[in-house]
């Protein structure tokens, strides 16, 4: 056994681990930083297969930006987990038959004399010059370009949709046309009166202390 496969027997059983815990941890800002770990064993795995880029572009939007807004709603936002874990045993059956179906995909996978832990000794290195960016970006750009191009359409819509949920009304939520604000004039807002000069009046306390003083 070569120690490319204990690296990643041991980084795998570090990532099963880490996803573990996402789901069974109680406090959700624990189970954010495991997802964090799982995102960067994962990292390690595809650099054992010598895939830089994506192991690079894992760790910088993933961790860098995704997991950062997780731990920002989860540490700022007043959520009642509580609620979201009501039907986490309603679920659970089919989330598991979901599971099993990829933990077995996933070993056939390991065992196949070609696509398994066996082919990881046999891959030839990259020569000198050749950078496995440019052999990931050919093929999108060419023969999968319009996988590439769906792709990206559904991110697109998925993120206007999430656009459009944040937007929806509220009864106790005060909204602001800007339209409306920019139509404004001074008329419709301020108005100038104009009032009579106030003549201070004596006060009636000093009037009737002088009344109530006796004459010389």
């Amino acid at each position: 056994m070569s120690l490319t496969i204990v690296i990643f027997y041991v980084f795998a059983a570090i990532l099963i681990v880490s996803a573990l815990r996402v789901i069974t941890a109680k406090n959700p800002v624990h189970a954010a930083l495991s997802l964090v770990l799982s995102f960067f064993t994962g990292a390690v795995l595809w650099m054992l297969i010598e895939a830089e880029f994506l192991a690079i572009s894992l760790v910088l939007v993933y961790v860098g930006a995704v997991m950062v807004l997780f731990l920002f709603v989860v540490m700022m936002l007043d959520i009642n987990f509580e609620e979201l874990r009501e039907g986490f045993w309603h679920y659970f059956p089919v989330a598991g038959i979901v599971a099993a179906i990829m933990a077995v995909e996933m070993v056939l996978i390991l065992i196949a004399p070609s696509t398994g832990l066996q082919s990881f000794s046999s891959v030839a290195p990259l020569p000198d010059g050749v950078s496995n960016i440019k052999q990931l970006g050919v093929p999108i750009y060419t023969q999968y370009l319009l996988q590439f191009e769906l792709a990206a359409v559904l991110l697109l819509v998925a993120m206007i949709a999430a656009v459009t949920l944040t937007l929806r009304k509220r009864k106790n939520t005060k909204y602001i046309n800007p339209a409306e604000q920019i139509a404004v004039k001074r008329a419709d807002r301020v108005r100038i009166v104009k009032m009579a000069a106030e003549v201070e009046q004596p006060s009636t306390e000093t009037s009737d202390d002088a009344a109530d003083k006796p004459s010389a």
